[in-house]
């Protein structure tokens, strides 16, 4: 070990101890004392503006399409007023859906919450089924009520549930409001009876004890909630209570049951009763009565909203300690941090840089050497270790580590090399031999051929000459797979329909490929042999992958930029994704892999263009096929057509 280094690993806990420790014990405190009500306090304020102010207007415009309702449902009422009103609660009803189930609203309700707020909203979906039979009065006036009154105390439950006030005093006063606002609630359905029984001028006994349960809930109601509040919120529910308007109203209620109850005593039927003429203005007293209630209701609300604020404030002042608090003790932290971090962050930024080097631009670099190298080990030469400026033991270990690394990686890029070269040569030789073979194989065909006179026989001759054309051309694809010339070549233009022909001759299915008009050009002698390669292997690829009931269409056209080969197929095609990677292949010529001669075609066409600047590309054909285009560069062509001998009998068309 050298003297100066330090374990990595002291420095780590020497790094984190400070700042780890600082952290958890601040949220811990933070945590302990202002996380559950700064929780509440984040809740109340989403569901708030997002879910109760809402849902209470949606409530209100409720309470009035009820109202209305009843007083449709008598003959002869105009419906303006209830289509009026129904416009109103859609809106309401619409915004509070809207805001109270959005996305972020959701996330700071609770399970209950959120299942109680389904449930509200499944009640309102439900408004069209009582607004048909409101529509043609087959409901009974105590059916309307009871319908809208099981959606307003949906509402209710869901108010209960959203009392989540972080002071216990405060919640006791939220909750007695909350209870106000249900006694609110029964008052308008006592509302809408009054106006339905006083529009008929009599009362029904089944309407007469609802109207007592009604007024009992009522006052029970009422006297929970005056008892828990205090002062300033219960001082005008009790001026109101001892005021006219209230003992009227109280009157009309004790009016209704007295009213049924003589009449159910006097030999009457029990079930109906009729009403006093003075009956006639009660619907406007309780409209009164009501006006006054709902402004108190409004007041306390905005009294509890106004008392919230306070301890709100009080909680924030409580977060905002504790973050002080931790803000300080991150800050001393990170300073007794920074005097170990600054050397260690340095050796680590070296190190990680010096193996960028190595992995992005000395291996690479060296990669590219060997691949054209001719003495490998010499490519090798300057392979110097990582220079890091590191005290740190275990940084040193890597560092020690990536040489070893640089130094196996390069014995493997050695060793690489010499392989590829060697199948190389083999590919090579191999080729080489089967060529001169096959040289001599095609100059003795043709003398066969010439002596021949026989037609079946001639015809055979000329078979095994196409089939022995085809083999050269396979040689010639080893040898040039390997980097090497396939030795076959012209000195002089050749036409580019003897081109075409001697391309054709080299396929097996050549009798299936149909040549449009070709024009009358010449390529230079130096081109000629690569283009013939290139157009064969492309033409038998349409061929091996096209119905062999189909043709294979092969255009050609020249123009100042050069000359266009097209050979389009009827094949099934290939997808994007694979049309992509062939195209990359023929535009970048990567190095050939062993692991995909299956697209052995597609190397040597990709060879062969990037040789001579040639252009190739497969497209989508309409008739679903694959259209190879091939760009001929215009110094690769010569006009006007030379006129040059045809070309030697090896590379003649097949008969057809």
């Amino acid at each position: 070990m050298l003297t100066g280094s330090r374990p990595i690993h002291v420095k780590i806990i020497l790094l984190l101890a400070v700042p780890i420790s600082s952290l958890i014990a601040l949220w811990i405190f933070a945590a302990g004392l202002t996380g559950s009500d700064g929780l509440r306090l984040l809740e109340i304020n989403a569901v708030s503006n997002t879910v109760s102010l809402p849902s209470e207007q949606a409530s209100i415009q409720i309470q009035h399409e009820r109202l209305a309702s009843v007083r449709y449902l008598r003959p002869g009422q105009d419906p303006g007023e209830l289509h009026a009103q129904r416009v109103k609660t859609d809106a309401a009803v619409a915004n509070f859906i809207k805001l109270a189930t959005s996305e972020d609203t959701l996330d700071n309700l609770n399970p209950e919450t959120r299942t109680l707020l389904h449930t509200v909203i499944r009640e309102l979906e439900r408004l069209p089924e009582i607004r048909g039979q409101v529509d043609d009065r087959s409901a009974t006036t105590l059916e309307v009520i009871d319908f809208f009154s099981e959606i307003i105390d949906s509402s209710f439950r869901l108010y209960d549930r959203m009392i989540l006030v972080p002071d216990i005093s405060l919640y006791r006063q939220a909750k007695a409001v909350t209870m106000l606002g249900e006694a609110k609630e029964i008052l308008s359905r006592e509302r809408s009876l009054i106006a339905g029984t006083v529009a008929l001028g009599r009362v029904t006994q089944a309407e007469r004890d609802a109207f007592t349960r009604m007024a009992a809930t009522r006052h029970f109601l009422y006297s929970q909630a005056l008892g828990q509040l205090d002062e300033d919120i219960r001082g005008p529910y009790e001026k109101l209570y001892s005021s006219q308007l209230y003992n009227r109203f109280t009157t009309i209620e004790e009016t209704l049951r007295e009213i049924a109850h003589k009449d159910s005593h006097s030999g009457g039927h029990g079930r109906t009763a009729k009403l006093p003429v003075e009956s006639m203005s009660w619907p406007a007293e309780v409209t009164g009565f009501w006006t006054a209630v709902e402004r108190n209701q409004a007041e306390a609300v905005q009294q509890v909203i106004v008392r919230v604020t306070p301890a709100a404030v009080n909680i924030l002042v409580q977060i905002a300690i504790a973050g002080g608090i931790g803000l300080i003790a991150v800050v001393a932290s990170i300073v007794v941090s920074l005097r170990f971090r600054r050397r260690l962050v340095s050796e680590l930024a070296g190190l990680r840089d010096a193996a960028r080097d190595l992995a992005d631009v000395r291996l690479k670099a060296l990669v590219e050497r060997l691949r054209h190298a001719k003495n490998p080990r010499a490519a090798t030469e300057d392979s110097a270790p990582l220079d890091v400026d590191a005290e740190t033991l275990e940084i040193r270990g890597i560092v020690h580590a990536f040489d070893s690394v640089q130094k196996t990686a390069v014995e493997a890029a050695v060793d690489q090399a010499r392989l590829r070269t060697g199948v190389s040569q083999v590919f090579v030789n191999l080729a080489r031999r089967n060529q001169s073979l096959l040289h001599r194989q095609l100059s003795q065909l043709d003398t066969m051929e010439r002596a021949a006179h026989d037609q079946e026989t001639l015809r055979d001759l000329f078979a095994i000459d196409h089939l022995t054309t085809r083999m050269r051309r396979h040689a010639e694809s080893l040898i040039i797979l390997s980097g090497a010339s396939p030795g076959r070549g012209w000195r002089n233009p050749i036409p580019v329909v003897d081109v075409i022909r001697a391309a054709l001759a080299e396929i097996e299915d050549y009798a299936r490929v149909q040549v449009m008009h070709t024009p009358k050009v010449s390529l230079t002698g130096a081109a000629v042999a690569d283009v013939i390669h290139m157009v064969a292997e492309l033409a038998e690829n349409a061929t091996l992958f096209s119905p062999d009931q189909t043709k294979v269409d092969l255009r050609s056209f020249a123009d100042e930029t050069g000359l266009t080969i097209e050979i389009e197929d009827r094949g099934r095609g290939v997808g994007p994704a694979e049309l992509y990677e062939i195209n990359s292949r023929l535009t970048e010529v990567p190095e050939f892999n062993l692991a995909e001669s299956d697209k052995l075609g597609l190397f040597v066409v990709g060879r062969l263009a990037a040789r001579h600047g040639i252009k190739v590309a497969l497209h989508t054909s309409p008739f679903g096929g694959i259209n190879a285009v091939v760009h001929i560069p215009e110094d690769l062509i010569v006009f006007p057509p030379t006129v040059v001998p045809a070309l030697p009998s090896a590379e003649k068309a097949p008969q057809a």
